[in-house]
């Protein structure tokens, strides 16, 4: 609400400019792609932290990419919503537009990340570490929130082993690690699991094959303990995971044999 009027912060199109601004916008939207159909814009963190977004259609001039450019002419700041599944979105602000490439149909944003409630470590105190700080952080932000929300989408918001329906208690667990060079933030990468058993694949109490089948080490399947042990992991040994319906979101049967492999060779 501004002066007893609903101001809205996003619109059906990229780039939204309320009534309340004279020619300028007010936020720029990613879009999250859907099964089998890539973004209509390539847009994306460059290296250097900044964000490229993509013009509205292909005329430098048309109306939507004026109001952007003078935002940027007004060093005026912009919200950044990233849609991580269709419907859902994070805010990042203050944006400012930082370059406009006309032959590349592209403007260059700068993304403040200290304004989206980042903690920062009291050993990093100087204004551009802050900033790179910052930025590494909301980038590292939107990916795993992107990701988290895509994997438990594909999955329908259970777990893959065990069925759990509570999103609250649900991860994306990557399969090869995302600390890894080919561990990318894509669904064929991940598997919805619950928090527990999340745990288990990531500490190789359970093995995922690349043909979907549950390995339980020996060793866990010899203990006697109580009930959490035995319907937890005892019983899911030689059961299958629950598949994404889009063979597309199923997990890679390579990176489940890079990661059957590291399986192995901690319960050799």
């Amino acid at each position: 609400m501004f002066r007893a009027k609903q101001v809205r912060l996003i619109g059906p199109q990229g780039i939204f400019k309320p009534a309340i601004l004279d020619d300028r916008a007010l936020s720029l939207t990613t879009v999250a792609p859907k099964p089998g159909r890539p973004r209509p814009y390539d847009d994306g963190f460059q290296p250097d932290g900044t964000v490229i977004y993509k013009y509205r259609g292909t005329d430098p001039d048309h109306h939507n990419n004026r109001w952007v450019r003078n935002a940027m002419r007004a060093n005026a700041p912009l919200i950044y919503f990233h849609a991580t599944v269709p419907g859902k979105y994070l805010a990042a602000w203050p944006v400012h537009v930082i370059g406009d490439s006309p032959d590349c149909l592209e403007f260059r944003l700068d993304v403040d990340s200290l304004a989206t409630g980042v903690s920062l470590d009291d050993r990093v105190s100087e204004p551009d570490l802050t900033r790179r700080y910052g930025l590494v952080t909301t980038r590292q932000r939107l990916h795993q929130q992107t990701f988290r929300q895509r994997v438990l989408r594909a999955y329908r918001e259970h777990c893959a082993v065990c069925r759990l329906k509570h999103a609250e208690l649900l991860d994306a667990a990557h399969i090869v690690a995302d600390s890894d060079p080919d561990g990318e933030p894509v669904v064929s990468n991940g598997i919805s699991l619950c928090k527990i058993h999340h745990a288990a694949f990531d500490r190789n109490l359970l093995g995922i094959q690349p043909d979907f089948r549950i390995v339980v080490p020996q060793r866990i399947l010899s203990e006697s303990d109580g009930p959490m042990l035995r319907h937890g992991l005892q019983e899911i040994h030689e059961t299958r995971i629950e598949l994404p319906r889009a063979a597309a979101q199923r997990p890679s049967r390579e990176a489940l044999t890079v990661r059957f492999e590291e399986f192995e060779r901690a319960n050799s």
